[in-house]
């Protein structure tokens, strides 16, 4: 009797036929692609043959979280301008720290890596940060005005609203016996800024939000924030530096302070120097990701072919000893009137044609939040919980920012004139 040509015996090896050309289809795929990859790794090798580097795994490359800070600092002491970093086997992006490497990239019209913020366009769109080209040009030219000087000082009275709200909380949580965690309330302060300005949001978004017990804290006895520093308070002779009282002077109070500063931004030079050493020791943003659209030559006379990912390491930068001698120590004076020589090392905004728009807001914004905030308190670390600062997508503090607050006394009674 002969068998069927439907029997389970018969189908059964089909299926194992099927099977197998799938399985030898997809060891044949596997395997072209693991060619691919091994080409593509030995061409980036070639091509970044002129820019040494540690030693990296294969697989693996460069990746070390934790300690990214760190090993920039250690490169941009190690390779002179640029070091290539191995994220993976074929995957890698030469970091530029010198000045005239950054300016040579800044000088151009590369698009931002796409792989590097493409996880950003389901949460903020297609804006400015995202766009390239034209689009991008068109946009920037059309918002421009509005972040005219003269057009943004009427959002300093909203700015110090939002910092008075902020000080109002941190009086409040004077009486606890810890110290204060300020992260959550300065990122609040700015949004609520943002808000206002931005959107004409009324009321006030801290005070909509109530507060984390445990980020609350309080105060101890010491001493405050510029102490042994030039009498300059607000850039007008005769001041004292801010949160501070000069022999023979009274200390300016809450509503003197402010009438005297809205509209003398521009003349807080010692105020503006501190907080650009602060943003040179932590750029907001510690780098910008470029990939080449056309190959690229540097001035030493080294070269990276079209489609190699580079990025404008801000924190190596401003952490290059062979621009900013004794990188690490907190010197204001590295940016006083007239010492212009390190100007085109100091990129807290990144440069060129895509500078930050919003340079101008973030430094009035600044201002105001320091100037008001030394008026009212001074602000001593917490030694027992450094801050620290590891690179995201922003700088941020990995165990926050915690501060310790002691309130300033204040001449004038009236405190609502702020």
């Amino acid at each position: 009797m002969s068998v069927s040509v439907l029997s389970p015996s018969r189908l059964l090896g089909d299926v194992s036929g099927i099977l197998q050309a799938a399985s030898l289809l997809i060891l044949l795929l596997l395997l072209i692609k693991a060619v691919q990859l091994y080409l593509h790794r030995q061409w980036l090798l070639k091509a970044l043959q002129q820019f040494p580097c540690p030693p990296s795994h294969w697989l693996f490359g460069h990746i070390q979280e934790d300690q990214e800070l760190q090993r920039i600092q250690k490169w941009v002491e190690t390779f002179p301008s640029a070091c290539p970093h191995w994220l993976w086997g074929g995957k890698v992006r030469v970091q530029l720290y010198d000045p005239d490497y950054m300016k040579v990239i800044l000088g151009r019209s590369d698009p931002k890596s796409h792989g590097s913020y493409r996880f950003l366009a389901p949460w903020i769109g297609y804006g400015l940060l995202l766009l390239n080209g034209q689009t991008w040009f068109q946009h920037r030219r059309m918002l421009t005005p509005a972040f005219h000087y003269d057009i943004l000082k009427p959002y300093v009275g909203l700015m110090a609203d939002s910092v008075r709200v902020m000080l109002d909380k941190w009086e409040e949580l004077l009486g606890q016996d810890s110290p204060l965690e300020v992260f959550q309330h300065v990122s609040l302060m700015t949004l609520d800024t943002i808000m206002k300005c931005a959107f004409s949001h009324q009321g006030s978004i801290q005070v909509d939000r109530p507060s984390d017990p445990t980020e609350e804290g309080s105060t101890t006895e010491g001493g405050g924030a510029g102490e042994d520093q030039e009498e300059e308070a607000f850039g007008f002779s005769g001041y004292p530096p801010l949160g501070q009282r000069a022999p023979g002077l009274p200390r300016p109070c809450w509503c003197s302070g402010w009438n005297c500063f809205r509209n003398h931004l521009d003349q807080m030079p010692y105020t503006t120097m501190c907080i650009k050493e602060a943003l040179r020791l932590y750029p907001p943003v510690p780098g910008i990701g470029r990939e080449l659209s056309t190959p690229v030559t540097f001035p030493d006379g080294r070269s990276l072919p079209k489609g190699i990912m580079v990025l404008l390491s801000i924190y190596g930068l401003h952490h290059n000893p062979k621009v900013w001698p004794n990188p690490e120590v907190f010197d204001p004076f590295r940016f006083a009137p007239g010492s212009a020589q390190h100007s085109h090392a100091f990129l807290p905004f990144s440069g060129g044609s895509r500078n930050c728009i919003g340079k101008q807001f973030a430094m009035n914004e600044l201002k105001v939040a320091t100037a008001l905030t030394l008026l009212r308190f001074e602000l001593l670390p917490d030694p027992t919980r450094i801050p620290i600062p590891i690179a995201r997508l922003v700088l941020k503090s990995k165990n926050g920012i915690h501060l310790r607050l002691r309130r300033l006394p204040n001449p004038c009674e009236d405190k609502d004139q702020l």
